[in-house]
């Protein structure tokens, strides 16, 4: 895809991986690129840097993914005002730490936006892109979607988001739907400094800025590629994972034990 005088909405799109996706997406020349966020002031104010550094395009919006509601509003208020969306960004994310004995409540909540946000909006959008021929969606997983890294419901709700893109990808990837699946590693967000002082330590040798992965996806839309990665050795553990999965979850054991 070029993003050339294309409409992008951008979820989760206020800080970390999602304002510096944004603010590429202007410089690439993108005509509309919408900063959908449930904080509307900090997309207010993301806009409002871009547009004084003579960044035009950029549009904020108050959006909460957990709601399908809200989704579909934001997607029908965009389409009616700017033409039809090119290019939905399904990055928004959060984590609550535990594993089982997190309540159901604690469960559906990380669900509701890790995946459930990627279903709603292709549920939404699916027709419309069907109907005129084609469409890009592009969804932020996690490495830990990949190989089941730390909290519970964080990397199981981030391996569905990576299943659920693959199954758009097989079933209608000839039909003019592309699909990317972004599973980034270690990038200096305020998820990753929520974390806890050992898990960061742990990951400190391999964090890099968000623009760097911004520019990763320029990269990966552009070659139109399903799985987007920042960090080479996702690549090399995935692979030790298909080949010798016993080995990879002892070598994961000793991983966890120093978080």
């Amino acid at each position: 895809m070029n993003l050339q005088d294309k409409v992008v909405v951008i979820t989760g799109g206020a800080s970390g991986i999602g304002a510096a996706m944004a603010r590429r997406f202007v410089v690439e020349g993108a005509r509309v690129v919408v900063v959908a966020d449930r904080d509307g002031a900090r997309a207010d104010a993301l806009v409002d840097r871009l547009r004084s550094e003579g960044l035009g395009g950029a549009l904020a919006a108050t959006v909460d993914v957990s709601s399908e509601a809200t989704i579909t509003g934001l997607i029908n208020d965009i389409e009616a005002r700017h033409g039809p969306i090119d290019l939905f960004c399904s990055n928004a994310g959060t984590t609550i730490p535990g594993g089982p004995e997190l309540p159901d409540a604690d469960w559906r909540h990380v669900l509701d936006i890790n995946l459930m946000a990627h279903v709603h909006a292709a549920r939404a959008l699916l027709p419309r892109m069907l109907a005129r021929g084609g469409g890009y969606l592009l969804q932020t997983a996690s490495a830990a979607g990949l190989l089941s890294q730390f909290d519970a419901p964080y990397a199981v709700s981030k391996h569905a988001a990576v299943a659920f893109a693959e199954w758009l990808s097989i079933t209608y990837g000839d039909r003019g739907i592309r699909v990317s699946c972004l599973c980034p590693g270690a990038v200096d967000t305020p998820l990753l400094q929520a974390e806890s002082p050992a898990r960061r330590a742990l990951m400190s040798q391999g964090v890099i800025d968000p623009d760097a992965v911004a520019g990763i996806v320029v990269q990966g839309l552009a070659e139109e590629r399903f799985l987007i990665l920042t960090h080479d050795f996702v690549q090399a553990q995935i692979e030790r994972k298909a080949t010798d999965r016993e080995r990879w979850i002892r070598g994961m054991r000793r991983l966890h034990a120093q978080a």
